[in-house]
């Protein structure tokens, strides 16, 4: 039973929330503290974003758009360089100098990436599969985001079946750790 948006609608939504997090990145001076806070909002969001793209979108990219798995593998390297981004930067104060060149560079690589699923690969998705199928994957999206992990985890699995049994045990831990340490302005 269907409860919100196609995977698509669902998807683009977390692109644009996340955008507006880099915004407000962007508007705070360099090493001031919300940047780091910030960057921390962003990590989380996208990291739930990714896991749930892995375990539901690119499975069904693979198996229903033509060249479905060579957009699919293109897309996990992206997120590959912007998770080992994201872990560059989890050491990193707002002061230190490499903050500011590591945050530009992952917001760089989001936004090459988003642009490329929105102008791509969404729009061949959606020419591939009706939209029961997408409303389907959009409930699966919204569910995983749920128990997905909240921080870069480079070295776990991307694909089917292994992301699928161990992310909600690697998320369960996120959350305990960010509520203890407030990360994200939470806790």
């Amino acid at each position: 039973m269907a409860q919100g948006p196609d995977v698509i609608q669902e998807l683009v939504t977390d692109h644009q929330e996340v955008e507006q997090i880099f915004s407000r990145i962007e508007a705070l001076p360099s090493g001031d503290p919300g940047r780091r806070t910030c960057a921390e909002q962003a990590t989380i969001e996208l990291v739930r974003h990714s896991v749930a793209e892995e375990q539901y979108l690119y499975p069904a990219v693979r198996s229903h758009v033509p060249d479905g798995g060579a957009l699919a593998d293109k897309e996990l390297q992206d997120h590959a360089a912007a998770e080992q981004t994201m872990k560059d930067l989890e050491g990193c104060d707002a002061g230190h100098p490499d903050f500011d060149r590591t945050v530009e560079r992952l917001m760089r690589e989001i936004r090459d990436h988003v642009r490329d699923e929105e102008d791509n690969l969404f729009p061949k998705l959606r020419a591939a599969c009706p939209p029961e199928m997408l409303q389907d994957l959009g409930d699966k999206v919204r569910r995983a985001k749920k128990t997905a992990p909240t921080r870069p985890h480079p070295s776990a699995p991307d694909k089917p079946p292994m992301n699928k049994l161990l992310a909600p045990g690697a998320g369960m831990v996120d959350r305990i750790r960010d509520a203890l340490t407030g990360r994200g302005g939470r806790g």
